[in-house]
Formats: C-alpha cells, sequence, structure tokens
C-alpha cells in the first residue's frame, strides 16, 4: 500500500498538468456522454440495483481542498472548484503500479451535471472501464 505522504507527492505532481499524464486530456462530462453510457434516466429500481452491485470499496481521506478515495488498486481524487462562479468538480483516477501510480482518467463535471449522483455515476463507470482495460492488457501478456 502506498504511503499517505506519497499520494499527495502524485496529487501536486498530477494536478500541475493533468494532461500531460493522461493520453485523452481531461474529459468534460456532457449530456451526450451521460445519454451514450445510459446514465441519465435510470429508474428506481436499476439505481439500487447498481448500489447493491457497487464493486469498489475506498478508505476516505478528507480535507478542505478534496476527497481522496483510495484501495488496493485505485487512488481517486475528487477536487470541487469554481471556475467563473460555476461550480465544478475535477475527479483524477490513478491506478496503482506496485509502488508507483500511473493516472489513467482526469475528468470534469460542471454545471447541472456536477451534482454526487453523476460525479459518482460516471466515477463507477470509469473504474468500471479501467479494470476491464487491465484484464484486456494481462489476458494478451498471458496469452
Amino acid at each position: 500500500m502506498i504511503k499517505p505522504e506519497k499520494l499527495e507527492e502524485y496529487y501536486e505532481l498530477f494536478l500541475q498538468d493533468p494532461t500531460y499524464w493522461v493520453q485523452d486530456g481531461v474529459v468534460e462530462v456532457d449530456l451526450e456522454m451521460l445519454k451514450e453510457w445510459s446514465l441519465l434516466n435510470q429508474s428506481e429500481e436499476e439505481e439500487k440495483l447498481l448500489q447493491d452491485q457497487f464493486p469498489f470499496y475506498f478508505h476516505v481521506l478528507e480535507n478542505n481542498s478534496k476527497v481522496t478515495l483510495f484501495n488496493n488498486q485505485f487512488i481517486v481524487w475528487i477536487v470541487p472548484d469554481m471556475v467563473d462562479e460555476t461550480p465544478c468538480t475535477t475527479v483524477m483516477i490513478a491506478l496503482i503500479k506496485e509502488e508507483n501510480l500511473k493516472l489513467e482518467i482526469v475528468y470534469k463535471t460542471k454545471g447541472v451535471y456536477n451534482t454526487p449522483k453523476y460525479v459518482l455515476k460516471t466515477l463507477r463507470h470509469f473504474l468500471t472501464e479501467v479494470i476491464d482495460t487491465e484484464e484486456e492488457i494481462s489476458s494478451f501478456l498471458e496469452g
């Protein structure tokens, strides 16, 4: 497990220029993306099912500037901010590789999509995507 001091060092490094660390740059969450991923209009039953099946458990560290979620696989920084008087949230997802971190995805929500509901639905989607990609890579390396 990476030490909390190292988490802060990585956070500061990644925050300086997130686009340097991720190939796709900062992903802006918008209506089209939420529709494409079917994250907009889920019934209460579907919502409950997804919550019950949420496969990620995290330890939480919180301070005035961010929330840090971590487990043995991921580090996630959730950073609220104000941009042009509009609340927004930047989320950085890093994968733990031995004693190092690899920033995988950075996304930003703002306006009507900057609610805990959409921030967390999008987080769940991206975490699942990273796990699926890692499994595919492992299967190619093993085969």
